[in-house]
């Protein structure tokens, strides 16, 4: 845990650091590049999950669109999930 933390005075507040990826999912002949941003909350959630990835571009768009996300007590464990999200579902935008 950095000293960064300890510039949280409420838990409400919902201090967090973030870490920036990218990954590259092909659809066809097509390259879709999706930026996931992992929030690392000072202080765990009720669920005591401290890191939340979220991509940039949902998929399932034409049926029921769906934002690839990610829980997890380590970054890694967010971070793999949400890459597995973006593999769920097809990418059907421009």
């Amino acid at each position: 845990m950095g000293e960064w933390t300890f510039a949280q005075t409420e838990p409400s507040e919902e201090l967090a650091q973030l870490h920036f990826y990218s990954i590259n999912k092909r659809e066809g002949d097509k390259t879709i590049e999706f930026r996931i941003t992992v929030r690392e909350y000072a202080t765990p959630n009720h669920l005591n999950m401290r890191f939340f990835a979220e991509a940039d571009k949902q998929t399932n768009q034409k049926i029921a669109a769906y934002t690839p996300c990610g829980w997890g007590q380590t970054l890694l464990q967010a971070l793999a999930d949400c890459v597995k999200a973006i593999h769920r579902f097809p990418y059907q935008g421009e």
